[in-house]
C-alpha cells in the first residue's frame, strides 16, 4: 500500500497547491473552498494508506525482489445470492422520487433504504462462528481448501 499511499499524496499536494494559487490569484471563495475539500479528502486517504503501512507492514507489490506467488494466498467467503443489494437500489429510488413528490414518499424511501443497508451489514454476522478451528492434534495450520459456499 505504500504505492497508493504516495500516489494520494501526490494528488493531495496538486490539490493544496492549486487550491493555495487559485485563492491567491482569484481570490472567489467557492472554488478555492472545493480545492481545499478535494485536497483534505486526498490527505485522509494517503494517511490511512500509510497508517495501514505502519499497521500491516509492506505488502508483496510493496517490495521488489517479491514473485508473483508470494501474493497469492487464501480465498475468502464469496456470498451466492443476497436480495439487500436490490433492496438498498430500491430505497434510494424511491427517496428520490420522495424529494420530488413528497415527504411521505421520501420517509417511505428511507425505511427501505435503511432496511437494505441494515440486511447487507448484519447478513453475515454470525459466519465467523463456522470457520473450521484449528486441527484436533494440535499443529495449528489450518486446512487450505476454499468455500465459495454460501453459509
Amino acid at each position: 500500500m505504500k504505492t497508493e499511499a504516495r500516489l494520494f499524496t501526490g494528488v493531495a499536494s496538486f490539490f493544496a497547491v492549486t487550491a493555495a494559487g487559485y485563492g491567491w490569484f482569484s481570490g472567489e471563495p467557492a472554488g478555492t473552498a472545493v480545492l481545499t475539500v478535494a485536497f483534505l479528502m486526498a490527505a485522509l486517504v494517503a494517511f490511512f494508506l500509510f497508517a495501514q503501512v505502519r499497521r500491516r507492514g509492506p505488502r508483496a507489490q510493496d517490495r521488489r525482489d517479491a514473485e508473483v506467488a508470494d501474493t497469492s494466498g487464501p480465498l475468502d467467503f464469496f456470498p451466492a445470492h443476497s436480495p439487500w443489494p436490490v433492496t438498498v437500489a430500491a430505497g434510494s429510488v424511491v427517496l428520490a422520487l420522495g424529494v420530488v413528490y413528497g415527504a411521505w414518499l421520501a420517509l417511505l424511501g428511507t425505511g427501505v433504504l435503511a432496511l437494505g443497508v441494515f440486511g447487507m451489514v448484519f447478513q453475515y454476522a454470525g459466519r465467523d462462528g463456522q470457520r473450521p478451528g484449528p486441527p484436533a492434534d494440535g499443529s495449528g495450520s489450518r486446512s487450505s481448501s476454499t468455500s465459495t459456499r454460501s453459509p
